[in-house]
């Protein structure tokens, strides 16, 4: 059951979530907020049975309407609106929306955050792949860059078409449908269709040739039970900032709503997702150091391939090599920069939801939905002759992925309860493996375009197939003795069996007889949650949050990840007796205050993990030793602190604090060698994080300047390699014209217009953003993690019809 609530709506307590200035606020029976900006998002404090979700319709653009579940107890579940998701640059990852929120990070070498491989998110320690995420119910699986049970987000939906995101920053609801979430949930719902027809056009313009195009037509009410769809389009493409190439994204999503009767209905969606993209080389601090910070990869470049190949001759003591200007000053100048490194992925993403009152009292809501996946990525290595002769060739790795399930629950309301149970299987298969392209001559043909029609490839290096079948059921019990207190018992069950097999194995490329085959299984029976919400005196909250978790087996194929099946077949047979899953304890107990004028929180954290999986890697990039190691436990402590204040009428000020200990509670040991990890913070996530925002709004003007400090980060295990910290600033203006008939009659077909401009990283600030997408190095330097976006300009204008 739910509640929805405007901002002018009369509740005992509120929470505005914004990207541009986040406000804690209130509202009481006694005072409405009206249009006042800042005021909040409400939270429903009455039990009392509702009738089902209903629409709302907002009557200014400044409404944010929310759902919030009587069964969710939780005072640490948020939830983020499609106003808030619009205030930033269109088109952007809404996880960096969500970052501005304490204990949240976000990194990507891209301004937008679309680029796949950089993409890095982190909420209170925990990384994307230990995080449960869904899109209308439907699993979205770990998240990782290569990750074989899922898509990332920004391929799942438009961010245009998302309607809300419920973020819960502890154990997350049993009932997410996920085999990972130890640390939170991120559930995201797409809009549901206009009841009124009309159409929806957004241009934004960028530095570097960014150009991001959404179109979206709405069909309206088509009878009296308010049957209606939507279809969008949505276009994005830049340069790269530094290097050549660009990065190309294109996305159809549409949805249809079928009411039945009052308080019923049936919803598809469909998402076909195309990326193409041309990467950002991986770094380590030599290269920075020596080879500056716009170092990159050859393609696009005057002369790019024969940098590239006359690089790979020296490597290799041939004739001709040559190594470019400035290369010599870099320990490893032949990895510095490549020809090209690419991502091209497309995907299809279907869902059908029913949703049914049965009785008053009684729902069933239940969703089926299947996802099929073609990825291939690769890059022009020097380590590799082709067949012609030439000292290049294309390595690609390519997956094709089915996967299918469903999720289906009952939800009975009942004196002073609101008891559900529920189920969620899905069954993927994946076919991935390595081969070979080949390269041409120098000034004998054109170098392969890895993003288009490829040629055959002339050797399989390696191959495997994953199949695997994941369950889990849940139980959960609201109890509410007192219209202001909630109390949440529930348990989640996990089960789930992968098997891996070998298609091919090139020993003399893997250096192994046989890669990973074998089958492994997660169980659990019993995993308990416990939380409490009460709402006390007239603007004071009171919550707390108990859990234990588990996250399955991670499935990854060969070097590609902290994974029991990323290893060689000997290393396999060695740890499959051994390696447990990870698990965790999360205690988590936070207070709010919420007013009009003042608004204040704090939330405290600890977690006890245990068997933390992680890839720890020597060697070259190209050659890396790679081992999946149980780190141990790792306890961690933390602490957010907010406070708003809304100085005047139209201006807000908000501040957070962020701090996290989290240390490793074993040393690391690998062949007989000890490292000193004990007491040393996680890797790639700041111990403290500060994050600021000075809001205005008049009128149908806005603006908002934001700034973030990240203090420093690990980058190896024993904490001999750091991240420093670095300031990041945003500014922002938008300006909503609003009907155009109030400015002349014969513009009344346009509903509505607005300019926005945009400045990301204001300063111009020089730093180091996503970390360990190569895997971390237990100490010293590695070449495996990319740099931030400098200065960027973007402009929009939208129209609606």
């Amino acid at each position: 059951m739910e509640f929805h609530f405007l901002l002018n709506g009369t509740v005992a307590t509120a929470v505005l979530i914004s990207a541009n200035s986040v406000a804690l606020a209130a509202t009481d029976t006694t005072h409405k907020a009206g249009n006042q900006r800042g005021a909040g998002i409400p939270y429903a404090t009455s039990h009392k049975p509702a009738s089902g979700p209903k629409s709302v319709k907002q009557k200014n653009p400044e409404q944010l309407t929310v759902s919030a579940r009587r069964s969710y107890a939780r005072g640490i579940t948020e939830t983020i609106s499609s106003e808030v998701l619009s205030r930033s640059v269109p088109g952007t990852n809404p996880q960096k929306v969500l970052a501005t929120r304490p204990g949240v990070m976000f990194q990507s070498a891209d301004p937008q955050g679309l680029d796949t491989w950089s993409a890095q998110f982190y909420m209170h320690g925990f990384l994307q792949n230990q995080i449960g995420m869904t899109l209308d119910g439907i699993p979205l699986g770990d998240q990782e860059f290569r990750s074989l049970n899922g898509l990332n987000t920004t391929a799942a939906i438009a961010s245009e078409n998302v309607g809300r995101v419920n973020m819960s920053m502890s154990a997350g609801a049993e009932s997410v449908a996920s085999t990972s979430n130890l640390g939170g949930s991120l559930e995201y719902f797409s809009s549901d269709p206009s009841h009124e027809h009309h159409l929806t056009t957004a241009q934004t313009f960028g530095s570097n040739a960014a150009y991001h195009t959404f179109i979206r037509a709405d069909s309206g009410d088509l009878n009296q039970i308010g049957s209606r769809f939507y279809v969008s389009y949505m276009r994005n493409n830049s340069d790269k900032w530094k290097g050549g190439g660009n990065q190309f994204a294109q996305q159809v999503n549409a949805k249809f709503l079928q009411p039945i009767g009052q308080d019923s209905r049936i919803s598809t969606f469909f998402d076909w997702s195309d990326k193409d993209l041309y990467n950002y080389q991986d770094m380590s601090f030599d290269m920075l150091k020596n080879g500056g910070y716009k170092l990159d990869n050859f393609v696009g470049t005057p002369d790019g391939y024969a940098k590239a190949y006359r690089l790979a001759q020296s490597l290799n003591n041939l004739p001709g090599g040559a190594i470019p200007a400035g290369y010599s000053r870099m320990s490893d100048p032949w990895d510095a920069s490549y020809y090209d490194a690419v991502t091209a992925e497309r995907d299809y993403l279907g869902g059908l939801t029913a949703d049914f009152s049965l009785t008053h009292a009684l729902r069933w809501k239940t969703t089926i939905y299947g996802h099929g996946q073609y990825r291939r990525g690769g890059w022009t290595t020097p380590y590799l002759t082709s067949p012609n002769g030439a000292p290049l060739a294309e390595q690609i790795n390519a997956s094709n992925t089915q996967r299918y399930g469903f999720t289906s629950a009952l939800t009975y309301t009942i004196a002073h309860n609101d008891i559900s149970a529920g189920v969620w299987y899905e069954n993927f298969h994946t076919q991935i493996g390595r081969y070979g392209i080949e390269q041409p001559l120098l000034g004998e043909g054109s170098p392969i375009n890895a993003l288009g029609t490829l040629p055959a490839g002339y050797q399989d290096f390696w191959s495997q197939t994953f199949n695997s079948n994941s369950f889990t059921a849940f139980v959960q019990d609201t109890y509410h003795p007192l219209e202001n207190l909630a109390l949440h018992f529930g348990f989640k069950s996990l089960l789930q069996t992968v098997r891996a097999g070998q298609n091919a194995n090139d020993a003399s490329y893997t250096g192994t007889d046989a890669i990973a085959a074998g089958s492994m299984t997660t169980a659990r029976a019993f995993l308990p949650h416990i939380s409490a919400d009460w709402h006390f005196l007239r603007h004071h909250e009171l919550f707390f949050d108990i859990s234990e978790n588990m996250k399955a087996y991670p499935v990854a194929a060969y070097k590609q990840g902290a994974s029991p099946f990323a290893v060689t077949q000997s290393q396999f047979n060695q740890i499959r007796g051994g390696l447990k899953p990870e698990t965790d304890w999360n205690y988590a107990v936070g207070y709010r205050y919420l007013d009009k004028i003042l608004s204040a929180s704090v939330y405290a954290y600890h977690t006890d993990f245990h068997n933390r999986l992680q890839q720890t890697t020597s060697g070259t990039i190209v050659n890396p030793i790679s081992t999946v190691a149980n780190v141990g436990s790792v306890t961690m402590n933390g602490v957010d602190a907010g406070l708003t204040i809304r100085l005047l009428r139209d201006v807000s000020l908000y501040n957070s604090v962020s701090y996290n200990h989290a240390t490793y509670g074993d040393n690391l040991v690998e062949a007989g060698v000890t490292y000193a990890t004990h007491g040393q913070q996680i890797v790639n996530y700041p111990r403290f994080m500060y994050k600021a925002s000075l809001s205005y709004s008049h009128g149908g003007f806005e603006a908002h300047i934001d700034t973030q400090y990240l203090g420093q980060r690990n980058f190896s295990y024993v904490g001999d390699m750091k991240a420093p910290g670095y300031w990041l600033e945003n500014l922002g203006m938008r300006y909503n014209f609003g009907k155009m008939a109030q400015y002349n009659r014969n513009l009344e077909f346009i509903k509505n217009i607005t300019l926005s401009f945009d400045i990301y990283n204001l300063a111009n600030q020089k730093y180091i953003a996503t970390m360990g997408e190569n895997g971390n190095p237990v100490s010293g330097d590695y070449q495996s993690f990319m740099v931030g976006a400098p200065r960027q300009f973007f402009g929009s204008i939208k129209a609606e019809f």
